[in-house]
């Protein structure tokens, strides 16, 4: 995902900058599923690529800094301006969960935790085929 220059406004109750962690598309989206069945839903905004190739999670700022799950990549957003904007703030994306039917921004810890359980239901799954 690249990013683009967006300058939207901002929607939902976070208007603080935001990092961006980039997986492939199967893993996001079964770490999608794990966080919306969770006891108490974890996820926040989410967006894909246009050939749906992979999923972008919103996290807060700082969360760059310390990202190293394997398969993934943690692009660091503050102090470039990017905020929640209503409109995807990356080139060739789009929203799979808008920010304003979600929570501002996943938890990375929670999001380490459902991408490391996705990555093994994975593994499981191919195991079988």
């Amino acid at each position: 995902m690249e990013f683009s220059a967006h300058s939207g406004d901002a929607v939902g109750p976070a208007e603080e900058p935001c990092d961006l962690v980039t997986v492939p598309a199967r893993q996001g989206l079964e770490a999608v599923d794990i966080l919306r069945r969770g006891a108490a839903p974890a996820v926040g905004p989410v967006l894909h690529d246009g050939p749906c190739d992979t999923l972008g999670f919103l996290v807060p700022p700082g969360t760059a800094a310390a990202w190293d799950v394997p398969g993934s990549a943690c692009t660091r957003t503050d102090g470039r301006g990017l905020r929640i904007p209503a409109e995807p703030p990356v080139t060739g994306s789009d929203w799979l969960l808008p920010p304003d039917t979600t929570g501002p921004v996943t938890d990375p810890a929670v999001l380490r935790e459902a991408l490391g359980e996705a990555a093994r239901l994975i593994e499981a799954a191919d195991r079988c085929s």
